[in-house]
């Protein structure tokens, strides 16, 4: 199994103790994420240390106030790194507003082409507020628009309602720990339509963790259990889900 999406600088633990916790249920790679300048260093630092780890850099949209050119050119360096397999976290998020929305969108656009150019596919991050989709809406026309030619994850995937023009694009999906919750009938709904070949698994720890363990920071071991889960709701056995996630993830980052 693998964890295609981990914060392991935000995590209790050491970048150590949570690889080899997560080595001793299966998973055998991770792509940990960076947020900002200072996490995108300590995601770099994870990879170079741990042959299990890869890493993605990028600017969080809740981190892209003052977003100027200088921040890209410092993502487009991390992204020319070997240990770097993709670009972001990055996209728009109307939930919180912590970063004014054209600073959002500056962000989002830079690393848009800091992906086309470095040939890496691109980490979404998408949110909005209940009863609304404004933030998942321009977040599809910009990638329409803009992304031609780049692979595109819906991480933590938030659109069920657009399951189906995702997958017409050949974007990816992936599922967290929220697929487990009580109230995520329609997220459970959505993952039984993403196609096969589309379809990924992550924890986003430490957030996110699935239901047995809500309440708990999230770790990369988890992962595990929403995989099972996710089987479970297609019908499946673990082993071909695993098999799946497994052969999509090694054609999106060449690990």
């Amino acid at each position: 199994m693998v964890d295609t999406h981990a914060h392991l600088a935000a995590c209790e633990q050491s970048d150590a103790e949570l690889v080899a916790e997560a080595g001793a249920v299966g998973v055998t790679r991770i792509l940990t994420i960076g947020i900002d300048d200072e996490s995108n260093r300590e995601a770099v630092a994870a990879a170079e240390g741990h042959p299990e780890v890869f890493a993605s850099a990028g600017r969080h949209p809740n981190a892209a106030a003052g977003f100027e050119a200088q921040d890209a050119e410092r993502i487009a360096t991390h992204a020319a790194h070997p240990r770097v397999r993709a670009v972001g976290e990055t996209g728009l998020d109307f939930y919180r507003d912590r970063a004014p929305r054209r600073d959002q969108r500056a962000a989002f656009a830079g690393q848009i082409e800091i992906a086309r150019q470095a040939a890496l596919p691109l980490v979404i991050h998408v949110r909005d507020p209940d009863g609304s989709s404004d933030a998942i809406d321009e977040v599809f026309a910009t990638l329409d628009a803009d992304a031609q030619g780049v692979a595109v994850i819906l991480h933590c995937f938030s659109a069920p309602a657009r399951v189906e023009d995702a997958a017409e694009r050949g974007w990816h999906c992936s599922f967290a720990g929220n697929l487990t919750y009580p109230r995520a009938e329609d997220l459970r709904e959505a993952a039984v339509r993403v196609p096969a070949e589309l379809l990924l698994v992550e924890t986003d720890s430490p957030f996110l963790a699935p239901q047995g363990r809500r309440g708990r920071p999230n770790r990369p071991a988890n992962v595990v259990a929403t995989a099972a889960s996710l089987a479970e709701l297609r019908g499946i056995e673990i082993a071909e889900l695993e098999q799946i996630v497994e052969a999509n993830a090694r054609r999106l980052f060449s690990w």
